[in-house]
């Protein structure tokens, strides 16, 4: 690990000459400047580390010293520095590791009801005030992409854009099938039944990220409907798209005219995309990260939300929680630090840093 931290300080360095001699050269001193800012906590914690190995080897040296009283301090040292230490290994590994580039960006989330009728589409819909209320937590702003609903308070589909500083990296762990389990209203015998739900997270994508050809691109246009199928709107502006290569259909119909619509399906169209060919780029190196967002298909359910015990569990990592009715408040930022560092100690393992 010293190698590679040493030759990140030997960038760190080249980068503050670069800076001295860039002249007017603004856009190459934005470039640069930003690259070393990126590099500065790690710099700074190679620092702290180097000079806390140090000082474990001049303890080392005086633990053995005839001097009992110096030895006595040497031995206290030593057991001071050598977990503190170990801590800033395991920063340091993590801070090594490539960073997903999607982490800093924005996130359209899809959420869509599947089997259980209409208590899947109300649990679609708890999830979706879950993650609009986590968002308000966190200062993020929400916009609504599309959204279609059951008539009975529930929601067969909802697409949302989460706007927030590092949205990503906080919900990229949520694709997959939500399952519940509770009575429902209807239900007269006090019987438990079981819906589910899916959710899929994408990074919102930056035009010139990725290119579409419009030759791939079908579009169709058609009448807005509301609750029950009626009309909402006399001219066609809801909109369908279909990716011709993939057989990907996104459609738009919240928005107020055809144009509006068009943009918003494009940009998740280019997010699922994206999402596709960053999972296929991230299995090259590490198959335990591969995904399946887009496909609409998930292999295994990743949580159960469990009413009559008021227990929510990730069944990943093992979590389980009893603060249900906190949790479909937006109360989640313990379950997803629990699958940061389960996820982060996966890709330390994958890149041969775990020991």
């Amino acid at each position: 690990m010293l190698e590679k931290l040493t030759g990140i300080e030997e960038r760190f360095e080249e980068i503050n000459r670069e800076l001295n001699e860039v002249g007017d050269d603004y856009k190459r001193a934005a470039e640069l400047s930003k690259e070393r800012s990126d590099l500065e906590p790690l710099i700074k914690l190679a620092g702290e580390y180097r000079q806390a190995m140090n000082n474990l080897e001049e303890a080392k040296g005086l633990q053995g010293s005839e001097d009992a009283e110096m030895a006595e301090l040497a031995a206290a040292e030593i057991e001071e520095l050598e977990p503190s230490i170990e801590e800033m290994e395991n920063q340091l590994k993590g801070m090594l590791l490539p960073k997903d580039p999607r982490d800093e960006k924005n996130v359209i989330v899809e959420i869509r009801a599947g089997t259980g009728g209409d208590e899947a589409g109300l649990f679609a819909a708890d999830l979706y005030r879950m993650y609009s209320r986590y968002a308000e937590r966190e200062g993020w702003q929400a916009e609504l992409m599309s959204q279609s609903d059951t008539g009975v308070g529930g929601l067969k589909e909802v697409t949302f854009l989460l706007k927030g500083k590092g949205a990503f990296s906080r919900l990229k762990y949520e694709s997959g099938v939500h399952r519940v389990q509770r009575v429902p209203t209807t239900e007269s015998q006090g019987r438990i039944h079981t819906s589910t739900a899916t959710v899929a997270v994408l990074a919102e994508v930056d035009d010139v990220e990725i290119n579409i050809p419009d030759s791939d691109i079908k579009m169709d246009v058609y009448k807005s409907a509301g609750a029950g199928g009626q009309s909402v709107q006399k001219n066609s502006t809801a909109v369908r798209l279909t990716h011709l290569p993939t057989g990907i259909v996104v459609q738009c119909q919240d928005e107020r005219s055809q144009l509006q619509n068009r943009m918003r399906a494009m940009s998740i169209m280019k997010a699922r995309l994206y999402e596709i060919a960053e999972n296929e780029r991230q299995s090259e190196i590490d198959e335990t990260r591969k995904a399946q967002v887009g496909t609409g298909e998930r292999s295994e359910k990743i949580r159960t939300y469990n009413f009559p015990q008021s227990r929510i569990t990730d069944h990943r990592v093992g979590y389980t929680a009893h603060n249900l009715s906190g949790v479909l408040d937006g109360e989640i930022d313990g379950m997803l630090d629990e699958l940061a560092t389960y996820y982060e100690a996966e890709r330390l393992a994958a890149a041969g840093m775990d020991n």
